[in-house]
C-alpha cells in the first residue's frame, strides 16, 4: 500500500509540474497572438493580459492528454533512472501490479479535469468571447431558451428582435415567428407575426403576416394589416447564425444535456454537441490511455541505451493517438458515425493496445 502511495504520488507530481510549465508557455505564447491581434484596436496592457489568461484555460485543456503523457514519460524515466522500478521489481511487484495507482491517479485526474476544470474552461471562454466583442464591437445574434429560438440584428435605424418557436437546420428558415421592431431611441415601433420567414439576400421574406403599428396613439389591433407575403430588411446572414450557435467547449457539461434538448426543439441538430459530450464522458479513460501508452515504452530499465528512441516512439505513439481521436471526432461532427462511436472507439481501442504493449513487455 506505501509503495501505491508512492508512485501514484510521483505520477501526481509529475503532472503538476508539466501542467504548470505548459501553462506558463500557453500564456506567454496567448500574449503574443493577443497583441498581434489586437495591435490596431487599442487596447490597453491590462486587456491583453486579461485576455490571454481568459484564452489561457481553453488551450490547456486542449493539450491535457499530452500532458498526462509527457507526466508519464517524466515519471517512469524518473524512477529507471534511480533504480526504483528495479528495486520495485525485485520486492515482487509486477509491472502491470505498479501502475495500479498511477492509472487510479490518472483516472481521478480526469474525473476532477471534467467535472470541475471544464466549467471553468467554458465560463473563461465565454468571458473572452464576450471581451473580444466588446473590442471588436460585434456579439451573438441567436440564443435558446425554454420558450424557443431568439434573433438579433440591428443597424442605426434601430433594432429587431425576433422570435420562432422551431427552424431548419440552418437557422434561416423560421416557424411561428414574431418580429419586434425597436427604434434608434429603444421604443417599439411594430409587431409582425408569421407563419414562416426564410432568410434571402438581405431580407426576410415572410408568408402570412400579421402587423401591429405600435408607435403611434391609435390602438394597435384595429390599425393592424395582413399580407400573405411580406419582406423585412435584415442584416444578418447564415453564416452569422450559424456561428452564433457557440462551440460546445463554450457550455460547462453539467447544462450540455439540458442545451442539446433545446437545441433540438428549436429543430437545430445537436451533433457536434453530442460528440463533445460523449468526448468529455471519455477523457478520463483517454487520461489512462495516455499513461499506460507512456509506460509501455519507457517503464523498462534503461540499460540499452535506447532511452530516447523509446520516448521518442511515446510520444509519436500519443500523437497518433490525439490524431486518430480528433479524426474520429470529425467523422462523428460531420455526422458519418455515432457519437458514442467517435468518443469511445479510438479510446477503448488505444488502451487495448497499450496494454497488449504492457503484457509483451512484461513477458519479454
Amino acid at each position: 500500500m506505501i509503495l501505491d502511495r508512492y508512485f501514484g504520488w510521483r505520477f501526481a507530481r509529475a503532472f503538476v509540474t508539466v501542467f504548470g510549465i505548459f501553462a506558463l508557455l500557453v500564456v506567454f505564447i496567448g500574449m503574443a497572438d493577443t497583441l498581434r491581434r489586437f495591435a490596431d484596436d487599442a487596447a490597453g496592457f491590462g486587456q491583453i493580459l486579461r485576455l490571454s489568461l481568459l484564452s489561457a484555460p481553453e488551450s490547456l485543456y486542449q493539450i491535457l492528454p499530452l500532458i498526462v503523457i509527457i507526466a508519464a514519460i517524466s515519471m517512469f524515466l524518473g524512477l529507471a533512472r534511480t533504480s526504483e522500478l528495479v528495486v520495485a521489481r525485485a520486492a515482487g511487484r509486477a509491472g502491470l501490479r505498479l501502475l495500479v495507482a498511477p492509472c487510479i491517479v490518472a483516472l481521478a485526474l480526469g474525473i476532477i479535469v471534467v467535472t470541475v476544470f471544464n466549467p471553468i474552461v467554458a465560463a473563461t471562454s465565454r468571458q473572452y468571447e464576450a471581451d473580444v466583442a466588446a473590442i471588436e464591437g460585434t456579439g451573438s445574434v441567436l440564443a435558446f431558451s425554454d420558450t424557443g429560438l431568439w434573433l438579433r440584428q440591428g443597424n442605426a435605424a434601430g433594432q429587431t428582435v425576433i422570435h420562432a418557436n422551431g427552424a431548419d437546420l440552418s437557422g434561416t428558415q423560421l416557424s411561428d415567428v414574431t418580429f419586434l421592431n425597436f427604434g434608434p431611441d429603444g421604443l417599439p415601433q411594430a409587431r409582425i407575426k408569421a407563419a414562416t420567414a426564410q432568410l434571402a439576400d438581405g431580407m426576410w421574406q415572410l408568408t402570412d403576416a400579421k402587423s401591429w403599428p405600435l408607435s403611434g396613439d391609435g390602438n394597435p389591433e384595429a390599425l393592424a394589416t395582413l399580407a400573405v407575403t411580406a419582406a423585412i430588411p435584415s442584416s444578418l446572414t447564415a453564416d452569422e447564425i450559424r456561428n452564433s450557435f457557440g462551440t460546445p467547449s463554450s457550455i460547462p457539461i453539467w447544462e450540455l444535456p439540458a442545451f442539446i434538448d433545446r437545441l433540438q426543439a428549436a429543430g437545430f441538430s445537436a451533433q457536434r454537441h453530442q460528440v463533445w459530450f460523449q468526448m468529455e464522458l471519455s477523457q478520463p479513460v483517454f487520461f489512462v490511455t495516455m499513461l499506460l501508452t507512456g509506460a509501455g515504452f519507457t517503464m523498462r530499465p534503461q540499460r540499452s541505451g535506447k532511452t530516447g528512441l523509446n520516448v521518442m516512439l511515446a510520444v509519436l505513439v500519443a500523437f497518433g493517438v490525439y490524431f486518430v481521436r480528433n479524426f474520429a471526432q470529425i467523422l462523428g461532427d460531420n455526422g458519418d458515425i455515432p457519437a458514442a462511436l467517435a468518443a469511445w472507439a479510438p479510446t477503448l481501442a488505444a488502451t487495448a493496445l497499450a496494454l497488449g504493449l504492457l503484457l509483451e513487455r512484461e513477458e519479454a
